[in-house]
């Protein structure tokens, strides 16, 4: 069948990105928020916090946050957050206008830090250090104030997917409901409903319950180069030859 071939190239297609050396991701358009980010070993907080903003605003917006905050209090690291009292936090959201929501996220920016202080001993990175399994590294994130699984499933899968960070395995990283990995499975078949998330992402766990985010990959790749909304470039697409084009 037409639809086993294209599961087959999706994954396959989807591995071969993911073994691909790792590349500094691009958050934002701005190179030094960028450069925080990145920094797992000296500023692993960073993501952690830049993760637990990522709501209810464009994920462009929410993952500068950090490097915001960093300009208003002189640098980011941890002793220099930790001093930081949640009136002065709330005060940098609300004069910044952070975010849409600026007193809760900057209570659950305060709660974060707090969080990594008490629970980590500091150090953000022991969420994931050790080898840990997908759930574990999920349920951690879940423990954070203001996370839900989308969140926290969403940044499990970019330390496994663009970090690198070994798991021993991907059964709990999830798809994410990126615009072009939806209209993909929309016009591969898969789903039925681009709005529908729920059946986005327990499609992708009965396709492929080892590790369902393998799809963010090889669906966005597709999404993101040839099937455009209007004006899809099916003949150049690697899938053409199968794709039922549900446009």
């Amino acid at each position: 069948m037409d639809q086993d071939k294209i599961l087959s190239i999706l994954i396959n297609r989807g591995n071969e990105l993911f073994r691909q050396p790792y590349q500094k991701s691009k958050f934002t358009q701005n190179p030094e928020a960028d450069d925080l980010l990145n920094d797992l070993s000296q500023f692993p907080h960073a993501f952690v916090l830049a993760s637990i903003m990522d709501k209810q605003i464009k994920a462009e917006r929410a993952w500068l946050i950090p490097y915001k905050v960093s300009k208003k209090i002189g640098g980011f690291e941890f002793s220099r957050l930790l001093s930081c009292s949640e009136d002065y936090i709330n005060t940098i959201f609300e004069e910044e206008r952070l975010h849409r929501f600026n007193k809760n996220s900057a209570k659950y920016f305060y709660l974060g830090i707090q969080r990594i202080h008490k629970e980590y001993d500091n150090n953000a990175s022991t969420i994931w250090s050790n080898n840990p399994r997908s759930a574990t590294v999920v349920r951690r994130f879940l423990e954070f104030e203001g996370v839900g699984v989308k969140i926290a499933t969403m940044a499990t899968n970019i330390l496994a997917r663009d970090f690198k960070i070994p798991m021993q395995d991907k059964i709990c990283i999830d798809i994410s409901p990126d615009v072009h990995v939806r209209r993909v499975f929309k016009r591969l078949g898969f789903i039925s409903d681009t709005r529908n998330i729920d059946e986005l992402v327990y499609c992708a766990k009965e396709l492929y319950p080892e590790y369902p985010g393998i799809f963010d990959l090889s669906a966005w790749e597709i999404g993101r180069n040839w099937c455009r909304p209007e004006n899809p470039n099916c003949n150049i697409c690697y899938l053409d030859k199968y794709c039922p084009k549900n446009i």
